[in-house]
């Protein structure tokens, strides 16, 4: 192991007392089409918070917020900023890719990748209807907990296929489980 990884290992005093990631933003064009989008294509719990946005939830306590804009930056959300979804199996990440495709005239969606290994985790990626990058992955029960479990990695980096991954798919139970 290295000098700096294992100083990254030494528990140290954060400088702020925080205690909970409790959401992040995205922009929208039609906050009610936004809105339907979240609920009927993703499967989010939505609440209307104001004329102009919403929370969504899924799976657990952090949200995102959703607002729309007085006039929505032009252009694509980055590929490293997506947003992630899990689901148990690569098959069912095989199952979403088909149905992003076959629903993508509908929603709005774009630039939808094949299905890879990658940093982990068999996953795609497609852009909605506000140019917002979505990733579909598979995930044992706990998203990315797994990675803190097995502790500092070396050798392979972020996107690398041979990337160290838990069990999913037919090595996992069906909650994605190993």
């Amino acid at each position: 192991m290295t000098e700096i990884a294992e100083a990254s290992r030494e528990k140290v005093e954060p400088v702020l007392k925080t205690r909970f990631y409790s959401h992040a933003t995205l922009e929208c064009k039609d906050i009610r089409r936004t809105r339907q989008f979240f609920e009927e294509f993703l499967g989010f719990e939505t609440v209307q918070m104001a004329n102009v946005s919403f929370w969504a939830r899924l799976g657990g306590d952090q949200i995102i917020v959703v607002v729309q804009g007085p006039r929505k930056a032009e252009g694509e959300m980055p590929f490293l900023n997506h947003n992630g979804l899990d689901v148990p199996t690569d098959a069912d990440v095989d199952r979403s890719w088909e149905l992003v495709k076959a629903n993508a005239e509908k929603w709005g969606l774009h630039k939808i990748t094949k299905p890879v290994v990658q940093h982990g985790t068999y996953c795609f990626y497609f852009w909605d209807l506000d140019d917002n990058a979505w990733e579909i992955l598979s995930n044992p029960k706990g998203g990315y907990s797994w990675g803190f479990e097995m502790g500092d990695q070396e050798g392979a980096g972020h996107m690398s296929r041979k990337f160290q991954r838990p069990k999913t798919g037919a090595d996992a139970g069906p909650d994605g489980e190993a």
